[in-house]
């Protein structure tokens, strides 16, 4: 048996990724897993099969999170499916913002409305689904604490926020025995970030090198801190900043 065993978890994002990386884990832990995904609905099937094959349960849900009512939207399908929840992994976000001087109105409200109002509003809609010693995690960034990559100042600010959610949401629920959290990742080896790790000559090093580790971090290896809070070892850990960035901030 797991250590997730009958929990039910959400992971929004969990097509690809950190998201579906995490999706797995917690299958693998034993949590019948609510894999969301925003447009790919083949590869959001692909985590839940990929789940499966591990011995696993899982099903998919969809939500435009940039869209007016996406939370309602979310929770509506979710409970066709399961009738509470155990952990919530808010992982879904625009990854990448263009520099101060070049965006636009537009693309800041968007990554705005999906990195920060569309977790606010699934915890609201979403609070009263959870379960008395749930869990919370936000997926949060290394760039909240510092200004390597200036250009992308508008997806960092996003990140900024999310962190304060956590820290403040922490308290919210804490009475319940809740726990909420941001766990950082560094550079992660992702489809996001394949332009600039394999699309120019000596991408991976340049990356790595902003690692204590020498080293570019993998999914799983955030997924591994991930399942660390959702798990009873966690129970204490709450309104905290987990750096997931291999040493990046050192």
């Amino acid at each position: 048996m797991g250590v997730l065993a009958g929990r039910t978890a959400l992971v929004t994002g969990a097509s690809r990724g950190i998201g579906r990386g995490i999706a797995e884990r917690l299958g693998r832990d034993g949590a019948r897993v609510a894999v969301h995904y925003g447009r790919n609905e083949a590869a959001a099937k692909e985590t839940v099969a990929a789940i499966e094959a591990g011995g696993g349960s899982a099903f998919t849900i969809r939500a435009d999170l940039g869209a007016p009512g996406a939370a309602e939207a979310l929770w509506e399908q979710f409970d066709r499916h399961a009738d509470g929840l155990d952990v919530l992994v808010n992982n879904a976000g625009i990854g990448n913002t263009r520099p101060i001087g070049e965006i636009g109105e537009a693309e800041y409200d968007a990554v705005f409305t999906v990195n920060v109002k569309a977790p606010f509003f699934i915890l609201k809609h979403g609070m009263g689904r959870l379960r008395d010693g749930g869990r919370v995690v936000n997926i949060s960034s290394g760039l909240a604490r510092t200004a390597v990559m200036p250009d992308n100042m508008a997806y960092a600010m996003t990140k900024g926020a999310l962190d304060v959610f956590s820290r403040d949401l922490s308290k919210v629920l804490g009475t319940r025995g809740i726990t909420v959290n941001s766990v950082a990742p560094g550079i992660i080896d992702t489809d996001n970030t394949a332009g600039m790790l394999h699309g120019s000559e000596g991408g991976w090093e340049r990356a790595a090198a902003f690692s204590a580790l020498g080293g570019v971090g993998t999914a799983a290896e955030v997924a591994d801190v991930v399942a660390f809070l959702a798990s009873h070892g966690g129970r204490w850990v709450t309104g905290s900043w987990v750096d997931a960035t291999g040493g990046s901030l050192t």
